[in-house]
């Protein structure tokens, strides 16, 4: 029986030894603790971090559903040029209300240096309709309107005043204002849409609304907007062609300390696949043939050097006009070249008895004007633009990248042909190339 008490007495001191090693081993052990902004932090604290203002994060800031589009280049599946059929860009007024009373005619009325709110209520005295301000109107207008119905007569004076109305028929009132929204049906084209949002973002419009899926653009703006977005799309709808770039931008570092020998591009090459050679303030612009691609391109500098790429994509602008390729927007992370903006203009048409793309393409940062090339081409080239140093976007005194390390452009201009399809029955379906491709061209 002493035995058996013992036994048991001694395991109970067992099992607490053991709760007391264990209880022992659960006590945290602190080995390092570090200070940041009088925080301490350890590996089992929770972080704290400093309140920020309520503003839109940079990622969702940078969210938009074009860039894909414009982002992303089918190099296996270019299309040097395309045929599209001519399709009508409507722009359309929202919020314009209920119809104005019918049976209300106009005549003989004349109104002098009277505000669009006042000139409406003297021409509706006598009737249950009423007229609210909703925006500033401060132009005044004179005029006399001899004949007419009602909803001609409110729709040219508001004009006159650069107001815009629309009519509330249950509480019978003509709601005036300074600004207004409306919706653009474009055409199903991407590329000519592309064109006609980089036209507005060129004039300055923010905050479009882009439906994908019923290919619709509702903006909202004064009359100044609506009539600068009315010249866009009758330019747009005027053109015959539009001119797109594909781009690949590459950061280029030799493997020696010693820069890309530019010149053994000839024997590789051929020289007849080198047909034009542009210097600029900085950098060299090439006119290749299309056996320089991005493949060829490629495996020619991995020879010498190590080659990165840091962004690529795509541009459209109506024929005549310009256009720009942000690095930043399509790249591929942070670096330093994302400042660069890349811009176009360009022509198609004859260039001394020929057919040609005449560009003008600039190379820009936030600090000015990089360099800029001027390229007429044919149909087909391509472009390279070599010997910009990567040391034109250090900022620092000193740097760890190598000073031979540069930048390298390649732009495969493609030609958007337009045509009237009730014109043209017999639209070619098939990608159009060599002799077959000139003479559709010198037809249009």
């Amino acid at each position: 029986m002493k035995k058996i008490n013992f036994i048991f007495i001694g395991a109970l001191a067992m099992m607490a030894g053991c709760s007391q090693m264990r209880q022992q081993n659960q006590i945290p052990q602190y080995d390092t603790i570090n200070v940041v902004e009088n925080f301490v932090i350890d590996e089992n604290s929770v972080p704290i971090f400093p309140k920020k203002a309520a503003l839109t994060t940079d990622t969702a800031q940078r969210f938009a559903i074009d860039l894909p589009k414009r982002c992303t280049v089918d190099w296996d599946n270019q299309t040097v040029v395309s045929v599209v059929p001519e399709e009508k860009i409507e722009m359309v007024r929202l919020g314009v209300g209920d119809p104005l009373p019918s049976d209300l005619v106009v005549s003989d009325y004349e109104f002098k240096k009277l505000s669009v709110k006042q000139a409406l209520d003297k021409l509706l005295e006598g009737t249950d309709i009423s007229v609210i301000e909703d925006g500033e109107l401060p132009q005044t207008i004179s005029g006399t309107v001899a004949s007419g119905n009602l909803d001609d007569t409110v729709e040219l004076m508001a004009k006159m005043g650069r107001a815009y109305y629309s009519y509330d028929a249950e509480n019978a009132e003509i709601h005036l204002d300074d600004r207004a929204k409306w919706m653009i049906k474009m055409p199903n084209n991407e590329s000519i849409i592309m064109a006609l949002l980089d036209a507005m973002h060129g004039a300055d419009m923010r905050n479009l609304l882009v439906d994908w899926q019923d290919k619709t653009v509702v903006f909202e703006g004064n009359y100044q907007t609506e009539r600068e977005v009315a010249k866009i799309i009758s330019e747009i709808a005027s053109k015959k062609y539009m001119i797109a770039w594909d781009i690949d931008v590459y950061r280029v570092y030799p493997r020696t300390d010693n820069p890309i020998v530019w010149m053994n591009l000839l024997p590789a090459f051929g020289d007849k696949n080198i047909k034009m050679s542009i210097p600029g303030v900085v950098g060299r612009a090439l006119v290749v043939s299309p056996e320089i691609n991005t493949k060829t391109l490629q495996e020619f500098l991995s020879q010498q050097a190590n080659v990165v790429l840091i962004s690529q994509g795509t541009f459209v602008i109506p024929n005549g006009w310009q256009s720009r390729f942000d690095i930043g927007q399509c790249s591929k992370e942070e670096r330093l070249e994302t400042d660069l903006i890349i811009g176009a203009t360009g022509t198609y048409g004859d260039y001394g008895g020929q057919n040609k793309i005449d560009a003008k393409i600039v190379l820009r940062t936030s600090n000015g004007e990089l360099s800029s090339f001027n390229i007429p081409s044919s149909v087909g080239d391509n472009y390279v633009i070599i010997g910009i140093p990567t040391h034109s976007f250090v900022t620092t005194p000193e740097t760890l990248i190598s000073p031979f390390a540069e930048l390298v452009v390649f732009m495969s201009p493609r030609l958007i042909s337009i045509v009237d399809a009730a014109k043209n029955q017999n639209l070619p379906t098939d990608q159009l190339v060599g002799d077959a491709l000139r003479a559709f061209l010198s037809e249009e």
